[in-house]
């Protein structure tokens, strides 16, 4: 080898060791972010864990997990801005169903003036459930009502509701006429037929306007679920995964949950290709009722029982007590 050669193998050397060093460097920091997000998240996701003092459900013989058996989520949208933080209104009131054969969730709409039976209290609207009693009532009670498990809960206020939406830069939907309504804070918010994209306070005065619709409660409940499952949208998108630390924080600390960290994980995993067509929003059918001026929704117990025996399939359950709100009501 000479003396020519000798040098040009001497200068590859440098650039080489630049290369790897950077190389070295690069995923180094890429651990590093992974390693902060996990941080922020299971620091969060500990903000949030209330398991109730339950292992599972009263309606449960063995514990099943999130991530390998078909389960059940309550959702809870609770109102408490006007008592500062502190007791409040469960205002949205939902039960997803989720089976991880089929990748399907079936996601229910519960109005919140239903006149249902509240374990100790009596004949009352499902979401005084939470006034009197909590989460722990209200889950009480959406089992009585359901006749099935419910395995996890999650509740979040609506400053989360408004902080996640602008985490992911807002949501889709397709407005179905034109209104308006008020912000929390008394701004009137215009809404035009079609699609638009929503900011965090703008998804909060769609999904809570009720006067203005000609269906009342049932028009209210199919905007909610429209905005879930544009929420799931987002959340499932790969671009979502760089704001996971910040969703975290939002949720840490505006959530409630019985969902550990791992479960959680375990979710994205086993629904990673999952999306809103994946979804089957139910209704239930009923009448408006008046008692001393006070507005009750009477659902009909032909269509509680089909949604309850829909439900038990798509869980796994014997359907053999599918009569059960029927007799109940007896």
């Amino acid at each position: 080898m000479n003396r020519k050669e000798m040098r040009r193998k001497k200068r590859r050397r440098p650039i080489l060791r630049r290369l790897l060093f950077l190389v070295l460097l690069i995923f180094i920091v890429v651990l590093g972010y992974i390693g902060y997000v996990l941080f922020q998240t299971y620091v969060a996701a500990n903000e949030s864990y209330d398991d109730l003092g339950r292992e599972k459900s009263k309606l449960r013989e063995e514990v099943v997990s999130i991530s390998n058996d078909p389960v059940s989520v309550l959702l809870l949208g609770v109102e408490d801005y006007a008592s500062d933080g502190s007791g409040g209104r469960s205002d949205t009131i939902m039960v997803a169903t989720l089976n991880p054969e089929d990748k399907t969730m079936k996601l229910l709409s519960i109005p919140r003036d239903t006149r249902v039976e509240i374990p100790g209290e009596g004949s009352d609207k499902i979401n005084h459930s939470f006034s009197k009693g909590g989460k722990e009532l209200t889950i009480d009670t959406v089992e009585d009502f359901l006749d099935i498990p419910i395995d996890y809960y999650a509740t979040i206020n609506f400053n989360a509701f408004k902080e996640v939406i602008d985490e992911l830069d807002g949501v889709v939907v397709d407005v179905p006429f034109d209104f308006w309504e008020k912000s929390e804070r008394g701004v009137k918010i215009y809404f035009e037929e079609g699609r638009m994209n929503l900011n965090g306070v703008e998804a909060l005065a769609y999904a809570r306007m009720r006067k203005r619709d000609p269906r009342g409660d049932f028009g209210r409940n199919e905007r909610q679920q429209q905005i879930i499952t544009a929420v799931i949208d987002k959340v499932m998108s790969p671009n979502s995964l760089l704001k996971l630390d910040d969703l975290a924080k939002h949720v840490g600390d505006n959530v409630e949950t019985n969902m550990a960290v791992m479960e959680a994980l375990g979710i994205q995993q086993k629904y990673s290709n999952f999306s809103s067509s994946s979804i089957d929003r139910l209704t239930i059918e009923g009448t408006d009722e008046y008692e001393n001026d006070i507005y009750y929704f009477d659902p009909n117990e032909d269509s509680v029982a089909e949604i309850q025996k829909e439900l038990k399939t798509h869980l796994d359950i014997n359907t053999g007590t599918e009569d059960s709100y029927s007799n109940l009501s007896q």
